[in-house]
């Protein structure tokens, strides 16, 4: 390989890049943003990570001692800073990639600001958070309110004295709401689906250590050991209007890609009222919303904590890439028409949290490019 260009200067793409140089291949790497983490830079401020530090660490720099357990956004952000630093990465900023087509026995990367730069490999790391997902509701266009994607949202200021709805309760609508409820805002969720929720910490004992132990475990055993703890943790929530998932947290990560709820005080700030829950929204009216219950309730604004897409297959006109229902590529090493292609950093069916995922697999497609070497067309896809 002659060289690579990396696509995004988020974690991945600073990991890809430094996996690369400690294999003798320079990659330039393309950020449209003007800083490198730049979607943690726009995350709300009480954000802090689900993972602990010791196993959220990119490769080849450890987060500081002076850091806490789990950092915060603003020590992400420090620390992705101080890692580009280490590794004497300099990503060309303000340098949108609009497409990657394939060119003789490589691939030419185009900017939406001119640039045309030829590379043996790419490594795509634009994250699985790129585009906001907005559902399209009845009756919006009627609302007199405020309809915002969490994606907006930074800190309860900008809504003391409002009634808000937090549609979705992942672990941003979760955390969101609970910010929210302590700020003494009135808040309601909208819970549509049935939920995996977990406690951050039981016993002292970070989850994400425990489901990374219970990963190794025959499936069964493992899936039976997560029902049984999220049980005896978190228990039953029906009488608060949430019902739990059948499938266990593990299996549910593993097969659909969905996060169990990291709790961190959300379900305590429920049973005591502090946060109301309301099945999904049937419609929008003037003054609010009506649930799929048939109750109608007034709101100031609307936060869609409704996820994101990846939306990758669209820098890619002229290449179809496998990419799972939620658009996320199945593929960490291209085969086959897309051989020199690699995707960083959206694989979100990993135990143990999507950072240390990115450490593995920036160090597996670093190692792939650096050889070369053919992929089995049999080797699953995760």
């Amino acid at each position: 390989v002659s060289g690579a260009i990396v696509i995004g200067a988020g974690p991945a793409g600073l990991a890809s890049a430094a996996c690369l140089s400690r294999r003798g291949i320079r990659a330039r790497v393309f950020e449209e943003a003007t800083d490198v983490g730049s979607a943690w830079r726009a995350h709300y401020d009480r954000l802090h990570l689900h993972t602990v530090k010791s196993h959220s660490a990119l490769p080849g720099l450890a987060f500081p001692a002076d850091v806490p357990k789990y950092p915060s956004r603003s020590e992400v952000v420090a620390y992705l800073e101080a890692y580009a630093r280490h590794h004497g990465i300099a990503p060309e900023f303000g340098q949108a990639v609009s497409r990657v087509v394939p060119a003789g026995e490589g691939w030419r990367v185009l900017t939406a600001g001119g640039v045309d730069a030829h590379a043996h490999a790419v490594v795509v790391a634009t994250g699985a958070n790129r585009v906001p997902r907005v559902p399209d509701f009845p009756g919006r266009e009627n609302f007199a309110g405020r309809v915002l994607h969490s994606r907006d949202y930074r800190n309860p200021t900008a809504f003391a004295g409002q009634r808000v709805l937090v549609v979705g309760m992942g672990n941003t609508g979760a955390e969101i709401a609970l910010d929210l409820a302590e700020s003494g805002v009135a808040v309601t969720l909208a819970v549509r689906s049935p939920l995996n929720i977990v406690r951050r910490d039981v016993l002292g004992r970070p989850t994400q250590l425990s489901s990374i132990m219970l990963d190794r475990l025959p499936p069964r055993l493992g899936d039976a050991i997560a029902r049984f703890l999220r049980d005896l943790t978190v228990g039953d929530l029906g009488r608060w209007g949430i019902a739990t998932a059948r499938q266990s947290p593990l299996r549910q990560l593993r097969l659909e890609g969905r996060t169990p709820v990291i709790d961190i005080g959300t379900v305590d700030a429920i049973r005591r009222g502090a946060i109301q829950v309301r099945p999904g929204i049937d419609r929008f009216e003037a003054a609010g919303v009506v649930f799929t219950d048939g109750r109608a309730e007034r709101f100031d604004t609307v936060l869609l904590a409704t996820g994101f897409e990846a939306a990758v297959q669209a820098m890619f006109p002229a290449t179809r890439l496998p990419v799972d229902a939620g658009g996320l590529p199945l593929e960490t090493v291209g085969r086959g028409e897309r051989a020199g292609l690699a995707f960083v950093g959206f694989d979100t069916r990993q135990a143990g949290g999507l950072l240390r995922t990115i450490a593995a697999q920036a160090e597996e497609v670093a190692q792939a490019l650096a050889t070369r070497r053919a992929v089995p067309a049999a080797e699953p896809a995760h």
